[in-house]
């Protein structure tokens, strides 16, 4: 018997338990950079917080759209090949994707660098190089990502974003403390944070090593928690023959080609961008239109109310994808469907609890306690957004289900359809408060993307259902007993 065989008892709970340890991370960082902006709002003037406001949501379109298909790409395809029992993963073709996407952005970024510090940042040159230092430091950091998701190393992914986020505060606490002044010193805690972050690859390699030493060169390491027992070529065959498996098929005998590994990205890309727009479109539209210049402030901390639950969400994102492609190739479809439903269900609780929350508490807890800025907040309009995060976590759920299926094209239509509208929303003049109509359109667009989500997700579950074969025993998990 070999090694990774013994410690399968041990390994059947990694996902629940490595979840609940990136949670814990996740958690942390939302509160983190929560409490970033609050500081930042508090110690700069209304114009200059709205600044860091606006650098970091321009960042966080970026890395988001240009980084996260490359953090999805390893870890569904590291998983998909560990389901099998791969030990070794070539990482050429992620890196050329994810090195292709970072040259782009700084050719861009290079080429409208005087657009970019007069129009967008007022002429403020120190904003836009921490834009281009920052956003090409993160690339290090989101392929540092896909790789421990792969590899189930959730503790140390969140370890990652806390290091992360943990770094960003000290800057705004520094110019709270008297230590440093100005709206610089704050901002670079944006830029220093992905950097301080990549001390946690070190220690990801290191245990690496150590445990195939332990291991043993003769000692195939299955998937953790969803091998029982070593499998033939004609099981992993038989097992990934079904309706929906293609891409793990590829994983698993090819490896990763470059036409499917961008394609993956393209597609993810495109979600990646139409989120971003569901979160910071009203920001700049408000900000380009309004007569008032602080109110995309505003409305951008109204939205860290989704933005936060949603960083937090990352944790069950980042481990519900290598879960379900693992799933995917030995568990069959009900062991997929029980682990989709579970989420919702809880992303159902969570998000009413929240709407209720905002309803009650919410327009005194943004005016006095988080932010300070006097604005009059309704109930009403917070817990619309309070509505419209768990539709947009619900999507987030439904999207891995269609990515570990290998629909990414699919599920980005869906994404697009929803951003296209409400950026439209954002435009017509049909409720004149630019604050509420952000509410409004954000419940609304969510609402729509949920639904095309579902509608993608049960088509292919009934064509699985139809013509999917049940997987040999030798790949069903102990994990559903664990």
């Amino acid at each position: 018997m070999s090694a990774a065989r013994d410690t399968d008892p041990a390994q059947a709970r990694s996902y629940g338990s490595g979840a609940r340890i990136l949670s814990i991370g996740i958690a942390s960082t939302g509160l983190l950079t929560f409490a970033y902006f609050s500081i930042a709002s508090h110690v700069l003037g209304e114009s200059s917080a709205a600044q860091i406001d606006l650098l970091w949501s321009v960042m966080f379109v970026i890395i988001s759209v240009i980084y996260r298909p490359i953090e999805q790409l390893l870890s569904r395809t590291i998983a998909g090949r560990r389901a099998v029992g791969h030990q070794d993963h070539d990482l050429r073709v992620p890196i050329l994707i994810q090195g292709g996407f970072a040259l782009l952005f700084l050719i861009v970024a290079v080429s409208l660098k005087e657009v970019l510090i007069n129009e967008v940042f007022e002429g403020d040159s120190a904003l836009y190089y921490i834009l281009l230092v920052g956003t090409l430091a993160y690339a290090a950091s989101y392929f540092a990502r896909g790789w421990l998701a792969g590899h189930e190393r959730f503790g140390l992914f969140g370890g990652l974003v806390l290091m992360e986020s943990t770094s960003r505060v000290c800057f705004a606490l520094a110019v709270a403390l008297g230590i440093a002044s100005n709206q610089t010193a704050v901002a670079l805690g944006i830029a220093a944070a992905p950097f301080v972050s990549l001390i946690v690859v070190p220690i990801a390699f290191a245990r690496t090593r150590a445990e195939r030493g332990r291991e043993g060169p003769a000692a195939p390491e299955p998937h953790a928690g969803l091998l029982a027992a070593p499998i033939t070529v004609d099981e992993a065959e038989a097992a990934l023959a079904g309706p929906g498996t293609e891409g793990v098929q590829e994983l698993a005998h090819e490896g990763l080609s470059l036409r499917r590994g961008s394609g993956f990205a393209i597609s993810v890309a495109a979600i990646m961008l139409a989120e971003q727009t569901l979160l910071n479109a009203a920001v700049l539209t408000v900000s380009a239109t309004s007569a008032d210049k602080a109110l995309a402030g505003i409305v951008f901390n109204v939205l860290l109310i989704a933005r936060a639950p949603l960083q937090l969400f990352q944790a069950i994102q980042t481990s519900l994808l290598p879960h379900l492609t693992g799933l995917e190739a030995t568990e069959g479809h009900e062991s997929f469907a029980r682990a989709i439903r579970v989420t919702l269900l809880a992303i159902a609780a969570f998000a009413g609890a929240v709407a209720l929350g905002l309803l009650v508490v919410g327009p005194y807890a943004m005016e006095h306690v988080f932010f300070g800025q006097s604005y009059t907040y309704t109930g009403y309009g917070l817990a619309l957004i309070g509505i419209g995060m768990g539709l947009h976590l619900a999507s987030g759920a439904l999207n891995q289900a269609a990515l570990a299926r290998d629909r990414a094209r699919a599920a980005s239509a869906c994404w697009l359809a929803a951003a296209v509208v409400f950026v439209i929303w954002m435009f017509t003049p049909l409720v004149s408060e630019e604050l509420l109509r952000t509410e409004i359109g954000y419940a609304g667009s969510t609402a729509l993307l949920a639904a095309a989500l579902a509608v993608l997700y049960r088509r292919g579950s009934r064509r699985i259902e139809a013509g999917g074969p049940a997987p040999p025993p030798a790949l069903r998990s102990r994990a559903a007993t664990g």
